[in-house]
């Protein structure tokens, strides 16, 4: 048990489609988290979130971890009297709001950003309303959007946002408009280096194409399966053997693939 007490290994998760379900729900892995938290295993969120949604959720699962932001555009964490310090890695939303209209008008399709979006269309594209649709559109390094329809445009799109220097990440639902080199998994690099963590090994787990960077970053990776399969741009990865596939969607296989990948953890009930 000595090997993981110091800790000598970091939990690294995505939130949406990985630890929670569509609904939001993630009730399943709180075993697990409690577990990690026994064995002094940071849990650390890295997701397409804004600090707002992460804080809030931060606070119903009772972490006190650090975390990473907005597909990588800002690290978190708390320093030893308990306030909150923020690192941002790449432009702000007020820089890039304003280009993701030029990529709009260079593409000739719209890109409707989502603090844009209705409260009808959050609803069915996002299954957010109120507040927490509030906190998700109060971004401070990303802009969040609805993408083009077509591989073609997607495609025509990334090489737009090139050219301007600028990087364009694919969710499960939005893509992101983010500064060029901004990343989940350099944001990851980052936060080792400001904890002085080097020789931490970390356990990564995302289920989208944004997740990408991270789960390469990750020592051991773990791709987490929606309810219709693995998403297909990270299927030949997992038929590869690059990266573990949990054996059930969302929290109910994370908190499997969590118990048995780190070491130490084999047997404990989630």
């Amino acid at each position: 048990m000595t090997e993981i007490s110091k800790p000598n290994w970091w939990v690294v998760t995505d939130l949406d489609g990985t630890l929670m379900d569509h609904h939001y729900d993630w009730s399943a892995a709180m075993g697990a988290i409690r577990c990690l938290q026994r064995h002094r295993i940071p849990v650390i969120p890295c997701t397409s979130k804004t600090a707002e949604e992460v804080l809030r959720f931060r606070e119903l699962a009772d972490l006190h971890d650090p975390f990473i932001v907005e597909n990588g555009g800002a690290i978190y964490g708390e320093s030893a009297n308990g306030q909150l310090w923020q690192q941002d890695l790449g432009p702000s939303w007020r820089q890039l709001r304003p280009q993701l209209a030029d990529l709009q008008h260079e593409l000739g399709e719209p890109l409707l950003a989502l603090d844009d979006l209705s409260e009808a269309d959050a609803v069915r594209l996002l299954g957010l309303s109120g507040e927490a649709l509030k906190q998700a559109q109060r971004r401070q390094c990303s802009v969040p959007f609805v993408p083009p329809k077509t591989p073609e445009s997607r495609h025509r799109l990334q090489v737009l946002a090139e050219m301007q220097q600028l990087c364009v990440v694919q969710g499960n639902r939005m893509g992101h408009l983010l500064g060029a080199g901004v990343s989940k998994g350099r944001a990851l690099q980052t936060l080792k280096q400001r904890l002085g963590a080097s020789g931490v090994k970390v356990l990564t787990l995302g289920d989208s194409p944004n997740d990408l960077p991270l789960l390469e970053a990750g020592d051991s990776a773990v791709v987490v399966p929606g309810p219709a399969g693995v998403h297909p741009e990270l299927q030949s990865a997992v038929d590869e053997g690059r990266f573990h596939l949990a054996p059930a969607p969302h929290a109910e296989g994370w908190s499997v693939s969590v118990l048995q990948l780190i070491p130490g953890l084999q047997g404990f009930s989630h």
